[in-house]
């Protein structure tokens, strides 16, 4: 039984009364506690399919079942409660919340579901090498620090599935890697689904499925040499 599987899937946009095709027929499946690294050039359509895979943008034809939920057919609060429920996120800029320190960060998804988040923010902190962290902002934080803040709080509620655009495109070389390591090293042991977005072959060679993309469609799918 597949965790994610998308079939058919096409990306439109209309500009200048001219249609302008993002994403043509991609399909794939990924099994639990896979890790498909999706890589390609810019413009490729890697940002715009991961948008669709996690259900933030609809596409203009085909269809995407995260968990045995079809979220072609679900409303846009339909689909906020699955991500909410099944999905974790880390981005390229962190986007952590300035005013809280990075173990109130953590604590926000699950204060969110009515949860006493601080035994799983302090246990996830020392998971990510910031168990003495935990009091600082996040602009008394590296840029390295403040990814691994992001990438514990992903995991705060335990999700099925996480999605990463570009996680180390802020980061130098060795946070970069440093950052990948972890991820793959979550991915096993929590048997958490990871999808991650990159244009470094570097860090795709990390996953064990790549995923490669070129003017919107599927160029090649294979086995990673992780």
């Amino acid at each position: 039984m597949s965790i994610l599987r998308c079939e058919a899937l096409a990306k439109t946009y209309v500009s200048g009364g001219h249609e302008i095709t993002v994403l043509r027929d991609i399909t794939f499946e990924l099994e639990p506690g896979g890790f498909l690294a999706v890589t390609g050039p810019s413009g490729s359509g890697k940002s715009t399919l991961l948008g669709l895979l996690a259900g933030l943008d609809r596409p203009a034809r085909g269809r995407v079942v995260l968990d045995d939920h079809d979220l072609t057919t679900l409303s846009e609060d339909e689909r906020a409660r699955v991500r909410a429920e099944k999905v974790g996120f880390i981005f390229q800029s962190f986007h952590l919340i300035p005013t809280l320190t990075a173990r109130e960060n953590i604590q926000v998804p699950l204060e969110l579901r009515g949860q006493d988040g601080r035994p799983r923010a302090a246990e996830l902190l020392t998971r990510v090498g910031l168990g003495d962290r935990g009091h600082h902002y996040p602009a008394q934080l590296s840029g390295g620090e403040q990814q691994r803040v992001a990438v514990a709080r992903a995991f705060a509620h335990r999700p099925r599935i996480l999605f990463a655009d570009e996680p180390t495109g802020n980061l130098d070389a060795v946070n970069g890697a440093n950052v990948v390591e972890l991820l793959g090293e979550m991915n096993r042991e929590l048997g958490t689904t990871l999808v991650l977005v990159t244009h470094d072959p570097d860090l795709a060679d990390r996953a064990g499925r790549v995923l490669r993309l070129r003017d919107g469609a599927v160029v090649s799918d294979s086995a990673g040499p992780a």
